[in-house]
């Protein structure tokens, strides 16, 4: 009797663990997953990528001859190479806070449920947006509701990008006007491109997923939108899909 008893035991256990697997699945696939994008999706996504990505780049190229030229000793020319990335990180700032402003525009209508990644404060580097992570590490335990937890991701990566931009901005001032060639300042400049890079970085992750649970409709305006935000002085731009 007792072996029935196990077998039986067993048993619901098992059917218990196909229903929650099953149930995750259909619930990846009905929001997309992270799997690859169709054709008119991929078309709509890589040019902005490839836009953020090359400013992103050419920002740490900047700032690592800059920070060539303080090894060397050459204050002044590191200095306005500095200088140089300052432009090139605010056209960079300006097409993720841009994308972020979509994704929360185009939130409240997507369809399934949205997978959200967590965040961690051991990815960062700057003192100001660790605390902001860690105050989203908070929140996020507490919601269960997949969009509200994705709009909490959206709000964090906004905040933490103005953040950047502020403290950049400034030390970029500051230290320009006293040559100032300190360790300490340096190393936090370096702090935030790294966190602007890695935000950057998270929005287009965002960008995909949110693009991957919206209706046909929804895709075209969406289109629409980043082809206006791309053409304000970039090199490619983004058509809406023809289905």
């Amino acid at each position: 009797m007792q072996w029935v008893i196990g077998g039986l035991t067993l048993a619901s256990v098992a059917v218990f663990l196909h229903r929650i697997l099953y149930m995750g699945d259909r619930e990846k696939a009905q929001a997309g997953g992270l799997g690859f994008l169709r054709g008119e999706l991929q078309a709509i996504y890589q040019p902005l990528e490839q836009e953020i990505e090359a400013h992103s780049a050419i920002v740490g190229i900047i700032l690592n001859d800059a920070f060539g030229e303080r090894e060397a000793a050459r204050d002044e020319m590191a200095w306005h190479l500095v200088q140089l990335a300052v432009g090139e990180w605010e056209r960079l700032t300006e097409l993720v806070v841009g994308l972020q402003s979509l994704l929360a525009k185009f939130l409240p209508g997507t369809c399934g449920i949205l997978p959200v990644r967590p965040l961690a404060t051991n990815h960062f580097k700057s003192g100001p947006v660790i605390d902001n992570v860690r105050l989203y590490e908070f929140l996020d335990q507490v919601l269960f509701n997949s969009k509200r937890r994705f709009a909490l991701r959206l709000r964090v990566l906004s905040r933490s990008s103005a953040t950047l931009s502020k403290e950049f901005k400034h030390a970029c001032r500051e230290g320009a006007l006293a040559l100032d060639c300190s360790a300490e300042l340096w190393t936090h400049l370096d702090y935030c491109f790294h966190d602007l890079d890695l935000i950057a970085k998270e929005t287009l992750l965002a960008f995909r997923t949110l693009l991957l649970c919206q209706s046909p409709q929804a895709v075209q305006e969406l289109a629409l939108d980043l082809r206006m935000l791309l053409e304000r002085g970039t090199r490619v731009s983004v058509s809406p899909s023809h289905q």
